[in-house]
């Protein structure tokens, strides 16, 4: 006589949760076959029947089956699988992360995992272990620096609240300088990339000078207007201010908004006669030490990772060149920096910065 079969009766949540699971790209394997096979069973069926629909053993069928009755959607998981016991205790963790986080060694600036390891009595793979782990990277070091503007907050909202609601019929132009760009010739020829080799230029180069970019990024469009200066005075600032102002389109009504820093040369007394004749100019200064909420620092940073870093020029008229290049692809078809953190989000996180460093005790 073969075993009686245990009745399997499925409520509509049990039903609902387990089409979930077979359905879910997110499921395992094993999972979506354990919740394919139970509603099968529900319908009555044998189980050799049931185990050619997933193509498994009727073993395995008569296993589920009786995992679910007996502990419901709780018997599909997987037991508990038997191993070596862990020699690492909780308590060894924490000392591991701690001491990575609030000590230092006697005779270094940061841990390593070997020095870690010898001071908390642990093996250098499991303070790697726990390192990975929990995220400490005592190797890596950013650095950071908070303004002391005392108008921070208000300058804060005024160029945030200019990316992100601009006032109609206006135009936001982020006006910033890249200064002493060098122009920089490898002493040796490129060795180029070749199929799992990484290009390879010599570690030394040799100085041609060097030369300052201005620039002018339209929030709206992402287009710029860009003049190299080889002299880095105020005198060229005015220029390209000249530039800008017969390049950017002026109509009945239109507003023109910047977006400064305060470099030297943005406030000299022959730049603050130049915005007051008309038409009128409205001035959005970030605050000092802030140059990160300028949208054309972000310009500066993608033509200096894409066309600058990595470039070899002989002279600066060479790399005066490729910049001039690089402006016309972009313009080409120019794509907008989108802002997304509001004023709000930025000075909270600030804020907790700043409470953080207080209480560390530095």
């Amino acid at each position: 006589m073969a075993r009686p079969l245990a009745e399997l009766v499925l409520s509509d949540d049990e039903r609902q949760t387990l089409t979930t699971w077979a359905s879910r790209p997110e499921s395992t394997l094993r999972l979506a076959t354990r919740a394919r096979i139970v509603p099968a069973c529900a319908e009555g069926l044998e189980n050799e029947a049931v185990a050619a629909r997933p193509r498994v053993r009727s073993a395995t069928v008569g296993t589920w089956r009786r995992r679910f009755v007996e502990r419901r959607l709780e018997g599909l998981a997987d037991e508990p699988r038997p191993g070596a016991p862990r020699t690492i205790a909780d308590a060894d963790v924490e000392r591991g992360v701690t001491g990575t986080l609030e000590t230092k060694p006697e005779s270094a600036t940061h841990w390593s995992t070997r020095g870690m390891a010898e001071a908390a009595g642990m093996s250098q793979t499991a303070v790697g272990r726990i390192w990975r782990s929990f995220g400490p990277k005592p190797h890596l070091r950013e650095t950071s620096k908070l303004s002391t503007d005392p108008f921070f907050v208000e300058k804060v909202r005024d160029v945030v609240g200019l990316y992100m609601s601009p006032p109609e019929r206006a135009i936001a132009l982020c006006v910033g300088e890249k200064s002493q760009v060098q122009a920089l010739d490898r002493t040796q020829p490129l060795l180029p990339m070749t199929p799992g080799q990484a290009e390879r230029p010599t570690h030394d180069y040799v100085r041609n000078g060097t030369t300052s970019l201005l620039a002018a990024l339209d929030v709206a469009t992402g287009g710029v207007i860009g003049r190299c200066h080889r002299r880095h005075r105020a005198k060229g600032f005015l220029r390209f201010l000249d530039e800008v102002h017969a390049r950017v389109p002026r109509e009945p009504g239109v507003e023109v908004h910047l977006v400064l820093d305060h470099y030297a040369t943005h406030e000299t007394p022959a730049v603050e006669r130049w915005f007051l004749r008309p038409p009128e100019y409205h001035l959005h200064f970030t605050p000092t030490s802030s140059s990160w909420l300028n949208l054309v620092e972000r310009f500066f940073a993608e033509i200096t990772e894409t066309r600058i870093r990595r470039g070899v020029f002989r002279s600066v008229a060479a790399l005066e060149a490729a910049i001039r290049g690089y402006l016309e692809h972009h313009n080409a078809d120019p794509k907008p920096f989108v802002w997304a953190a509001d004023a709000d989000l930025i000075l909270n996180r600030i804020k907790r910065v700043c409470k953080r460093t207080s209480d560390s005790g530095h």
